[in-house]
């Protein structure tokens, strides 16, 4: 499996050339961006996004993928900016938040990359029918103005009840949508219903994942290895998908001193699994 890396390990920082080639050093085959802007400016095309298309062109090294907004601020929800949510019923509120994506979909305009990995509301949510109805009717229009720009869509199991197994393939399979596929979280689906169960679901549709562990208690983001998880029977299963996706880590780096060294010891040990 290619090895891969989400720069959320370092998202409480600007993103610049010398951290991608750190990830590059620890490892990492391809790369997945974050898009909270106080990380990396999606919106600002003359300066940090074009500081970042010129080291993607200049390493050689895919952009795998682009986690779509969570927040439109610069300080991830704490100046009160509501989240990026669309699943939310309230048409204003939803229109804003697609507008908001559609900014991050443009990166690939600079940077080509296949996949915009898109949660279904926040964490927590409960599940309502206006709400499933307002994430098809959003889905649709995003999966229409992506597909010129490349990039397909690829809905995420989080920790709620818009985001179970189920409720993601009525997502893909109630309107049709063939070309939406799904990132399998491996630490989400351990908090839910289990690795196996959650990936024997989606396993048809899976074409990017996230990898991280924790102690069964809370989303932690943890290496693979410093949790719960049991990697020999979740690596068996990511290997079994039929399109092959990356090994991509999504890990919280906060007080993670070496963080290059915490990849390339993660990478092997989920290699030896």
């Amino acid at each position: 499996m290619r090895r891969a890396m989400s720069t959320y390990v370092c998202v409480k920082e600007r993103l610049h050339p010398g951290l991608l080639d750190g990830l590059v050093r620890g490892g990492a085959q391809a790369i997945e961006i974050f898009a909270a802007r106080g990380h990396f400016d999606y919106s600002n095309r003359r300066a940090h996004v074009k500081e970042i298309a010129a080291w993607f062109r200049s390493s050689g090294v895919p952009l795998h993928s682009v986690h779509s907004p969570m927040f439109n601020d610069y300080e991830w929800g704490r100046s009160g900016a509501p989240a990026v949510n669309l699943t939310e019923p309230d048409k204003k509120r939803r229109f804003e938040a697609m507008d908001e994506i559609k900014r991050a979909i443009e990166v690939a305009e600079h940077i080509p990359f296949q996949f915009l990995v898109q949660h279904m509301g926040n964490s927590g949510d409960e599940f309502a029918d206006a709400k499933f109805e307002a994430g098809v009717n959003s889905l649709e229009h995003l999966r229409a103005f992506a597909k010129p720009l490349g990039v397909r869509l690829l809905v995420e199991n989080i920790p709620n009840e818009l985001s179970t197994a189920e409720r993601l393939l009525e997502f893909i399979r109630v309107p049709h949508f063939t070309d939406v596929g799904v990132c399998f979280d491996v630490g989400h689906a351990y908090l839910a219903e289990g690795v196996a169960e959650t990936f024997g679901k989606l396993k048809e549709y899976i074409r990017s994942t996230h990898v991280h562990d924790n102690l069964h208690d809370r989303d932690s983001h943890l290496w693979p290895g410093d949790g719960k998880i049991e990697w020999k029977e979740a690596m068996a299963l990511l290997r079994s998908a039929p399109q092959a996706p990356p090994l991509l880590m999504e890990i919280d780096g906060e007080g993670k001193a070496d963080i290059e060294k915490g990849m390339a010891e993660a990478f092997r040990r989920l290699e030896a699994a």
